[in-house]
């Protein structure tokens, strides 16, 4: 059924149909958890929804399926760490709660699952930090459980749980790998949290950890269950391999370790036990981090052994004699006619002989070294002549000859029977007979066989009549069937003639070969004399000197003409290779120093690490060799480290103590060459090139030279080389090239950058990785979180489900890339020096491949506003360098993402701020304008570029960007500038960075103005306000007589703008000589339009009007008597000026009844202020003076 996935919906409706615990629902139920295994992309969605029927339900069939299946979702099913975390942290509140559930059975699932939740929701949490509800969920979650383990209450199966929680809690409250390169994601642990989390508190959480750990190996101390002890030791293989830093720690408590708590507990129990921890230190000794202690688990494994041993040999003696202790075979007067164990064997039986026992026992299933210990102590058994009787007889029934007689000396010795001639076993016969309780040492000859033989001459022997002699059966002798002796190769017919001899003429002969032997093997104890001893001063220059003078003299036997590369080694290689051979394989491995001989002295010892010390003097002298040409003498360097890192191999096979010598000579060698290195010479790359084998170390050296300026050159050639010749290095070497590209050192970060481009495109695996890499680094610079807001608050019955779905823009913590040269976090504000090492590269690259553009413009609205306009700074000589015609920017701008308005806008701009724009990229910002709402900054680039039409019609949007501040205010006094033909009689040219356009198709200044006025809807009066303060400022081309064309314009219009009165004002403000106009032209063709109907202009009216005063009082009177009585009561201070004004200048005196009428006495004290006298046109000498009246508001 799980083979074909089926509706996960209707399967569980139908289950929640059938009746409550019935088979019906178990089976359903059991159909759709397999289904479910086999296709989990539906487990988070139904999780989420049946988790919350579990909190507060009775136990049921449901309720345990819903547990178990959350269980395999969050810690056994294949879904993606994203999805796994995201239904923990959904799930969380309602597991909390289950820790309190009356059923243990319940209790213990949910402690499991927290074993998984508690690591994915701390990560989440570190890059998340607005959700601290959820970390005190967390912590409750985590406090309770560890209570649990001490409880008396508590099961054994949740303690069990609850030890494994506390394990993984340990593997995240301690720090993992340092190095950034090896953290692994599915490893969270402290080092991830950044210490100023607002609500992780990381340095009591590590303490924390440590204290656990404590608390751990206590309970392995005193703890007398074997369940729970297993379990702690069965958990330690993970933290051993996971966190380095504790391999000692865990190695020190397990070599303390004695089963002393579980002396109750049964033999197979302690044995349990025993048995896992020597698991877990076999599995340590395989770790290559327990290299260093590789002698202490030996020790440890070896000592637990004979604890073991002895254990079990105690633990059989119980047995026995419990066996003993049992038996009812004894008799007892209670029943004396017991029937008593016979103890002699019945009539005429025999007991079988120890050679009927073995003759069926295959003795090629012991061990080897059993087996040579069995002989050994067969040999010893006996003395020397009994056992030369025993080899006698041996050899007598090989041949078919009769047994020589024994002497007296062995008659008396037990003599084990021979075995026939016919017997399958291979086994000597020695090895049945009875061994001693104690070995009896070998007497070892030392006088030649005949003088034995002398000597023992006048003991008796046997009667040598017929009639004593057993009778021999004559048989014809095949030799070819014969078994030859090794010792006994002799011609057959040979054999035969002595057989067939008398004994005395046997005996003669034998003699007489005895002697024959004895000379010979006195000749071969003649020793030649020994040669001179040597000083190690002397040894050392007859090496230096065999050294130099086979270098020198080789070539002296190659053939004429030979060439080395022709044929692949010269002379010098083949003679090189035999003394480097000499010097790295004629020493034998040197054994422990604890190593003794039988008689406790060292002398063997002491040979041997002479010998090394000789071998170590004989390297140096090889090594300063070598450094005295390394350039020319580098492939005999290159020779002999191959030959060391193969003699190492060959060594460790045999002994794994062996002590390497490749690494130590290697680095000699690098750190011998590093004091003269030429930054020029090649040789150095070539001989790390040729290496079996390149150390961390090594490479780090590389890192270090790369930095060094002198040194540069040879460190990027050497990882040059590394990754384009040595594919096992590639990963490491191109690593460290990708992170060298993030140098803060300008010089360094470049060198870096160009090793890396030329694999970019095409060259891969090399392109592929440097893409990931300049792809991750951009990554970083996407924004950090944002301020956390206020936590919404929640019922008890669940979370608010949106919030974890909220998109922070920021990647996860475990996703962003790190490399040694820059900090864990981007720090903010962003500073350009921090931007260009993230981005760099690829800027780089993207001459080359066009195509990151698109991720840098995709990554760009993520990123925080200072890292924007650091790149927007950055990027400039890459869009130079592109130019304005190329075609993927043209692209870009066409269709950038949103967000990166303001990359798109900088770009524009560095294509038009040295040179007019072209009509392709006018007419592609125009549409974009069209179709897009885009910031009218787009239309400046271009606007000079536009026909009257087009720049009257954009030139509203471009000013609404005034806002007040003064950058805004300086690019719309640029357009103004560019836009706008002065006036002729001008005072100077004005200096513009955008070209000029025709002269036909600029504004002329009171076109600008009037077009500000008419549109201030559009553009906003508070930025037409601050635009017409800029004509204002202007004064070179908005003068006087500018504004007068302007005013005069805007009186004519059939709606007059709100801000016409204030730019009255600030015209009469800013030049005196347009007080004349406005008074006898402007105030009456506004009083003929009506102005009090509008109350904005009419208080405009009334303001410009006391400005003015008393050249305004003429137009006064022109107003309507109603008007005229709300204007001065509005401003009571004109009202002596009109007084005395209308008592001058009106003869009509009907007239002045009336206007007296309005304008009422002078009785007012608080109106003792009086109008300051204001020059008239006439009387006004400069008709450009200004004064320093503050803009009216």
């Amino acid at each position: 059924m799980a083979s074909q996935p089926f509706d996960p919906l209707q399967a569980l409706q139908a289950a929640l149909s059938a009746p409550t615990n019935s088979k019906e629902q178990a089976d359903l139920l059991t159909a759709l958890r397999e289904s479910l295994e086999a296709h989990p992309s539906p487990i988070p969605i139904l999780c989420t929804t049946l988790i919350k029927t579990v909190s507060g339900a009775e136990d049921s069939l449901l309720r345990r399926w819903v547990l178990d299946l959350l269980h395999f979702a969050i810690c056994r099913s294949p879904l993606s760490i994203e999805a796994r975390t995201q239904l923990a942290s959904q799930c969380l509140e309602v597991l909390t709660g289950l820790l309190y559930d009356p059923n243990p059975a319940t209790v213990k699932v949910v402690i499991q699952c927290f074993g998984t939740v508690y690591p994915l929701v701390f990560r989440m949490l570190c890059t998340n930090k607005h959700m601290r509800y959820q970390w005190d969920m967390l912590s409750q979650a985590k406090a309770r459980i560890l209570d649990s383990i001490d409880s008396p209450h508590t099961t054994l199966g949740i303690k069990l749980a609850a030890v494994k929680f506390m394990q993984k809690a340990i593997l995240v409250q301690t720090k993992g790998a340092s190095d950034p390169r090896l953290q692994n994601k599915n490893d969270p642990n402290i080092a991830m949290c950044p210490a100023d989390h607002p609500f992780i508190p990381v340095a009591a959480l590590e303490t924390e950890g440590l204290k656990l750990l404590e608390r751990v190996i206590m309970m392995l101390y005193m703890s007398q269950n074997p369940d729970i002890l297993s379990a702690i030791l069965n958990s330690w293989a993970s933290l051993v391999k996971l966190r380095p830093a504790f391999v000692e720690l865990v190695i020190s408590t397990l070599e303390a370790w004695r089963p002393t708590q579980l002396a109750a507990l049964p033999a197979h129990s302690i044995k349990s036990v025993e048995k896992a921890v020597r698991i877990l230190l076999v599995h340590i000794s395989r770790l290559p981090q327990a290299a260093p202690f590789a002698a202490r688990i030996q020790g440890a494994l070896a000592e637990q052994g004979i604890r073991m041993d002895r254990a079990a040999a105690e633990e059989k003696q119980r047995r026995e004699a419990s066996r003993k202790r049992s038996s009812s075979a004894i008799p007892t007067p209670e029943n004396p006619d017991a029937k008593r164990v016979k103890l002699e064997p019945e009539g005429g039986s025999t007991m079988p002989s120890p050679a009927s026992l073995l003759a069926g026992f295959d003795f090629s299933s012991l061990p080897a070294n059993l087996v040579t210990d069995l002989i050994v102590a067969n040999i010893q058994a006996f003395p020397e002549p009994t056992l030369v009787q025993i080899v006698q007889n041996y050899l007598a029934t090989r041949t078919g000859a009769a047994p020589p007689a024994p002497t007296p000396s062995t008659a008396a010795q037990p003599v084990a029977p021979a075995a026939p001639a016919a017997s399958p076993s291979p086994t000597p016969t020695p090895a049945t007979a009875p061994i001693p309780s104690q070995s009896v040492t070998p007497t070892i000859p030392d006088r030649p066989r005949a003088e034995r033989e002398a000597a023992t001459a006048a003991a008796p022997v046997r009667s040598t009549t017929p009639t004593e002699e057993p009778p021999v059966k004559e048989e014809p002798v095949d030799p070819l069937k014969m078994d030859i002796d090794d010792e006994e190769i002799e011609d057959p017919e040979k054999v035969a003639a002595e057989v067939s001899q008398p004994p005395d003429a046997a005996a003669e002969g034998e003699q007489a070969l005895d002697k024959e032997m004895d000379l010979t093997l006195d000749l071969s104890e003649f020793k030649l004399p020994p040669p001179k001893e040597l000083s190690t001063e002397e040894r050392d220059a007859l090496v230096k000197g065999s050294l130099i003078r086979i270098w020198d003299g080789a070539q002296d036997l190659a053939p004429h003409g030979y060439q080395a590369e022709a044929h692949g080694s010269s002379p010098t290689d083949l003679w090189m290779l035999l003394i480097v051979r000499l010097v790295t394989r004629v020493a034998e491995p040197v054994p422990p120093v604890d190593a003794m001989d039988e008689d406790g002295d060292r002398s063997n010892g002491d040979t041997d690490l002479s010998l090394a010390a000789h071998q170590d003097r004989l390297r140096q002298t090889l090594c300063d060799y070598i450094m005295d040409d390394f350039p020319g003498r580098v492939r005999l360097a290159t020779t002999w480290m191959n030959e060391e890192w193969y003699n190492d191999q060959i060594r460790i096979g045999q002994d794994h103590n062996w002590r390497p010598n490749y690494e130590t000579w290697l680095s000699q060698l690098v750190a011998m060459h590093q004091t003269h290195l030429d930054g020029k010479d090649r040789s150095f790359s070539r001989f790390l090139l040729d290496l079996p084998s390149v150390p961390a170390d090594l490479l780090n050296l590389l890192r270090e030279m790369c930095v060094e300026q002198d040194r540069r050159q040879v460190g990027f050639s050497a990882l040059r080389e590394f990754v384009v010749q040595r594919p096992s290095l590639r990963n490491e070497a191109m690593t460290m090239l990708l992170e060298l590209t993030t140098h803060p050192d300008k010089v360094t970060r470049g060198a870096a950058i160009n090793t890396v481009k030329r694999w970019i495109p095409g060259h891969e695996p090399m392109d592929g990785m440097i893409r990931e890499f300049a792809i991750q680094l951009l990554r970083r610079l996407q924004s950090r979180p944002k301020a956390p807001k206020p936590e919404k608050q929640t019922n008890g019955n669940g979370t608010d489900e949106h919030m974890e779905d909220e998109e922070d823009g920021q990647l996860p913590q475990e996703d962003i890339i790190q490399t040694p040269y820059l900090p864990e976090q981007l720090e903010l504000p962003a500073k350009n020096e921090q931007i260009l090492q993230h981005l760099e590269l690829l800027f780089v690259l993207s001459t080359k491949v066009p195509e990151f553009l698109d991720e840098i413009f995709a990554a760009y609205g993520g990123m925080e506003e200072t890292v924007q306009k650091s790149i927007q700074e950055l990027i400039t000589p890459l869009i130079r360098a592109l130019g304005s015609n190329h075609g993927k920017l043209l692209t870009l701008l066409r269709t950038f993402p949103r967000g990166a308005e303001t990359l798109a806008l900088r770009v524009l701009t560095i294509f038009t701020e040295h040179g007019r724009p072209s009509s392709q990229l006018v007419a592609l910002v125009k549409s974009l304008m069209n179709e897009r709402e885009l910031d009218p900054r787009f239309l400046i680039p271009i606007i000079t570029e536009m026909d009257k039409p087009d720049i009257m019609r954009h030139l509203p949007r471009i000013v609404s960007i005034l806002n007040g501040k003064p950058e805004p205010k300086a690019l719309v006094r640029q357009v103004f500038t560019s836009v706008v033909q002065a006036p002729p009689q001008s005072f100077g040219t004005v200096s513009s960075n955008l070209p000029r356009v025709r002269q036909s198709e600029l504004l002329s200044p009171a076109e600008l103005m009037v077009l500000l006025h008419e549109s201030e809807q559009e553009i906003g009066l508070k930025a037409a306000m601050e635009a017409i303060g800029i004509c204002f400022s202007m004064t070179d081309i908005f003068r006087s007589e500018i504004l007068g064309v302007v005013m005069n314009q805007l009186v004519d219009h059939p709606t007059l703008p709100t801000l016409f009165l204030r730019t009255v004002i600030q015209a009469v403000t800013t030049y005196r000589s347009l007080i004349g106009f406005v008074s006898t032209t402007l105030l009456s063709r506004l009083i003929t339009k009506k102005i009090w109907t509008n109350p904005a202009l009419w208080e405009g009216f009334i303001r410009c009007a006391k400005l003015i005063a008393p050249a305004s009082f003429g137009a006064l009177l022109q107003l309507p008597k109603e008007q005229l009585r709300e204007l001065v009561d509005k401003q009571p201070s004109l009202k002596s000026g009109l007084r005395e004004f209308v008592t001058k200048k009106t003869t009509n005196k009907a007239r002045v009844a009336g206007l007296l009428e309005i304008l009422g006495e002078d009785d007012s004290a608080g109106t003792n202020a009086t109008v300051s006298p204001v020059p008239t046109p006439g009387t006004e000498t400069n008709g450009n003076s200004r004064t320093a009246t503050p803009e009216p508001s």
